[in-house]
């Protein structure tokens, strides 16, 4: 572990917490959001452990999670429209607050954080069996295709968790009017997933028979 990913890993930690803070409490106009504070400890405690755990064990990976830029035309859209859509979300959860707007009992949150922390435990394993994961497209050198465990039920089994994590938010946050921005990920997500598979089919060899072995992508028997 160099001290350069170290710095690293703290400032984006350090910005994605303010970051989402920013856009939930603000437009609360108040950081008596119960719900606000339910999301920011279920998603930056559970990151930070995370973190520190690749930091030690895994600092390769941790360094491929870090690098978000993408260089394919679509991947770029689709991160541009991923962030669109959480801005949208997290500041409609803030002003539902802010103006008494229909809000979810407190038990629907609480079970909505127990499904975000479940998804964040298969977001972990699937880490654990593909430490060629990074947060952007490419073939990395020596990379293989994986095809066990969750890998062997769907294609994309990180993609899956997410799919879970990012629907649970607006819930946690108790905002009925944020739902449906959140609901435009699976439709952003498949963007992605089809672009994707494209590149890996043509620059990754083994991955047209991996296609043609487990069948859906995303969720199974739907996709």
């Amino acid at each position: 572990m160099s001290a350069k990913l170290f710095v690293q890993a703290i400032l984006k930690f350090l910005l994605g917490a303010v970051l989402v803070g920013l856009l939930i409490f603000l437009p609360a106009g108040t950081f008596a959001f119960w719900g606000g504070w339910l999301l920011m400890g279920i998603l930056f405690i559970p990151m930070f452990g995370a973190g520190i755990v690749m930091m030690v064990k895994n600092p390769e990976l941790l360094a491929k999670r870090l690098n978000a830029k993408e260089k394919l035309g679509k991947q770029q859209l689709v991160v541009k429209l991923s962030g669109l859509m959480f801005v949208a979300g997290f500041v409609l959860a803030g002003l539902n607050f802010r103006f008494g707007w229909y809000t979810l009992p407190r038990a629907v949150s609480l079970v909505a954080a127990v499904v975000f922390l479940l998804a964040y435990v298969l977001y972990a394993e699937v880490m654990r069996e593909n430490t060629y994961l990074s947060r952007t497209v490419e073939v990395q050198e020596g990379q293989k295709v994986i095809d066990t465990g969750l890998y062997g039920i769907v294609r994309h089994p990180m993609y899956s968790t997410t799919l879970l994590l990012f629907l649970s938010i607006p819930l946690v946050l108790g905002s009925l009017y944020a739902l449906p921005v959140f609901l435009a990920y699976p439709f952003i997500i498949a963007v992605r997933i089809k672009s994707e598979e494209a590149f890996l089919k043509n620059e990754l060899p083994g991955y047209g028979e991996y296609m043609k072995k487990v069948k859906y992508r995303l969720i199974p028997f739907i996709w």
